[in-house]
């Protein structure tokens, strides 16, 4: 082989080893330089904290990840996911960063479910709860507003979604108390159509199923999400 050929097979090497270099994985984890206290500065919630860990470890998350108990992540009933927060222990002043990626919890008046590592971080584990508070560090899939955080929750029937408005209000207009939003999904527009908002699922789901009995198929879902 000669010495140009050589050389041209060096440069291709180099390439690809420098390219490799270069490609970026998201973490599911929370890099621990972010608890250096550096914050968005909006407290977004206080209350109760729990958590959960062995029996809900390598179960699929809301989020559709794989829930680690040892990551530093949460669940919320209403935060948008990948939210990071700072949680505070204000019994002891100790606290942590999470990211969410689940819902919950549904006990009590608990506003956040802390894993295992992150309770294990600002020391709960033994009292299995605390009172938090939640401030914002990054926001996530979705800006943080006044609906989506807290832990209060909404629900509402989604009839129908198109890329055209005037396509929207027609159908919007054939069903008595339904309303059109405008949404914006991954920096498309796309119109929805939403009947009702309700304080609890149970309400939600009576509604859509009158709306079916009347021909018009719809799910429920959470308003803040």
């Amino acid at each position: 082989m000669n010495r140009k050929l050589i050389h041209y097979f060096l440069l291709i090497f180099l390439g690809v080893a420098l390219s490799s270099c270069g490609t970026v994985r998201k973490s599911s984890t929370i890099d621990r330089s972010t608890s250096s206290g550096r914050v968005d500065g909006r407290v977004l919630e206080t209350g109760m904290a729990s958590w959960y860990g062995p029996n809900f470890h390598g179960l699929a998350t809301a989020n559709g990840e794989t829930y680690n108990m040892n990551d530093l992540t949460a669940a919320h009933k209403t935060l948008p996911f990948n939210t990071v927060v700072k949680v505070e222990n204000t019994d002891n002043g100790k606290s942590v960063v999470v990211r969410i990626n689940d819902r919950g919890p549904y006990v009590g008046n608990r506003i956040i479910d802390l894993s295992r590592k992150s309770a294990e971080t600002v020391d709960m584990i033994d009292t299995g709860t605390a009172n938090v508070r939640i401030l914002l560090v990054e926001e996530g899939d979705r800006p943080i507003t006044s609906e989506n955080s807290s832990s209060r929750e909404s629900f509402t029937v989604q009839l129908a979604s198109f890329n055209s408005e005037h396509e929207a209000r027609v159908h919007s207009d054939k069903i008595n108390g339904s309303r059109v939003e405008q949404i914006s999904v991954s920096g498309r527009v796309v119109y929805r159509v939403y009947y009702g908002t309700y304080n609890n699922i149970d309400d939600a789901r009576r509604a859509q199923s009158l709306l079916s009995n009347r021909g018009f198929t719809g799910f429920v879902k959470q308003a803040e999400n």
